[in-house]
C-alpha cells in the first residue's frame, strides 16, 4: 500500500506558472531538480530551464541548463532527461531545427544544475530523426536508453518508442529494439503527413519514461498529437527492460486524459518519489485557453492491476507531505 500524506496541506495544479514542456524531476540529496523544454530557444544564452524544489510545490528558477552547441547547427532543444552515475551528470536531449532534423545527444555537468556541455557524440547516427531520450538504471548496474524514433513500415507509420543499452553513458550499444508501436485510432498524430517524400496517416508514440516496481518495468509513454486534445499517456508493462511489452486494452489513453474546459493534452510525463514515500507523475498540459504547457503532478496509486492516476487534476490536491515539517 502506498504512503498517504499526513498534513492537510495542498496543492493545485500547475505548479510552476510559467511555461516549461517536457518535464523532467531528478531527486538528488533532498532536493528536486526539473528541466523542461523552455517556452524560448535560449534562457540566459542557455538552453533548457532548470528549477530547484524542496517538495515538488514550490519551485525556484536556477536559469538554463545546457550549452548550446558552438556551431550553431540546432535552433531547438527538446525533451532533456538527467542521470547521474555517482560522479558527474548526463542530460539527454535531442537537437534540430523545427520538426527535421532532430537526433539525440548527450552533455555533462558536475552539478545538477549544470552548466551541461555536450560531449560531442550523435548517440544515433543512423536515424533521420530521435527525439525524447530517457535514461533507466536496472538493479544489476545497466543503464538503457529509451526513445522515440521514426518507423516507415507496418500498418501505421509514424513515430513510436525504442531502446537500446548503453555501453558507457555516451555511447549506445549499436543493438536498437522496438518498444512499442501505434495500435490505436486515438494515437494519430496527423492524418495525410508529408513525411519522407510521400504522404501518410502518421501515429505518434513519444516520451517514454520506465521505472521498475513490483519487479516488473512499467513504461509510461503520450500518444497522439501534442497540441490537440486526443495526446495523453498511457503505459505498459514488461519482465525485462528490452521487452516484450503489452499493454492493457483500451481505447484511449489509460493515465492522463484531456478534461474538456479544464485540461487538454496532458503529458510528456516523468516520475519520481516525493517526500512522503509516494510516486508521482509529472507531465505538463495545456490550459483551457492552450496558452502554454505548465507542468503539473499528480499521485500515483499502484494496483494488482497497474498504475492508476487520478488526474489530471486542476483543483486542490493533498499536497506531498515532507518528513519533519508540520
Amino acid at each position: 500500500m502506498s504512503p498517504t500524506p499526513s498534513s492537510g496541506a495542498t496543492y493545485t495544479n500547475p505548479v510552476y506558472p510559467h511555461y516549461f514542456a517536457d518535464p523532467f524531476v531528478l531527486e538528488h540529496e533532498g532536493a528536486y531538480y526539473a528541466y523542461g523544454t523552455s517556452g524560448q530557444p535560449l534562457q540566459q544564452g542557455r538552453a533548457f530551464e532548470v528549477l530547484r524544489s524542496p517538495d515538488l510545490l514550490h519551485w525556484t528558477s536556477l536559469g538554463g541548463a545546457l550549452e548550446p552547441l558552438a556551431d550553431e547547427s540546432a535552433q531547438d532543444y527538446w525533451a532533456p532527461e538527467v542521470a547521474f552515475d555517482g560522479t558527474q551528470f548526463y542530460m539527454y536531449y535531442s537537437a534540430g531545427t523545427g520538426d527535421q532534423g532532430h537526433q539525440l545527444r548527450v552533455a555533462l555537468a558536475p552539478r545538477p544544475e549544470g552548466p551541461f556541455r555536450d560531449a560531442g557524440v550523435v548517440l544515433t547516427p543512423d536515424d533521420p530523426f530521435t527525439i525524447d531520450a530517457s535514461p533507466f538504471q536496472d538493479d544489476d548496474g545497466q543503464w538503457y536508453l529509451y526513445y522515440a524514433r521514426d518507423y516507415l513500415e507496418g500498418d501505421r507509420v509514424g513515430t513510436a518508442l525504442a531502446v537500446d543499452r548503453l555501453s558507457s553513458m555516451t555511447r549506445l550499444a549499436g543493438e536498437p529494439r522496438p518498444v512499442l508501436r501505434a495500435t490505436a485510432d486515438w494515437q494519430i498524430f496527423r492524418r495525410n503527413r508529408e513525411m519522407y517524400g510521400a504522404l501518410h496517416d502518421w501515429y505518434t508514440l513519444e516520451g517514454p519514461f520506465v521505472v521498475k516496481r513490483g519487479g516488473r518495468y512499467y513504461c509510461f509513454y503520450s500518444g497522439g498529437a501534442w497540441e490537440e486534445p486526443n495526446y495523453g499517456v498511457s503505459y505498459a508493462v514488461a519482465d525485462h527492460p528490452l521487452g516484450p511489452w503489452t499493454e492493457p486494452a483500451a481505447d484511449g489513453p489509460t493515465l492522463l486524459q484531456s478534461v474538456p474546459g479544464h485540461v487538454v493534452g496532458p503529458g510528456h510525463n516523468s516520475l519520481v518519489r516525493g517526500p512522503d514515500g509516494r510516486d508521482y507523475l509529472v507531465y505538463h498540459a495545456w490550459d483551457a485557453g492552450k496558452t502554454a504547457r505548465r507542468m503539473c503532478i499528480d499521485a500515483v496509486e499502484w494496483t494488482p492491476d497497474g498504475p492508476q492516476v487520478r488526474g489530471p487534476t486542476w483543483t486542490p490536491q493533498p499536497a506531498p507531505a515532507v518528513p519533519g515539517r508540520p
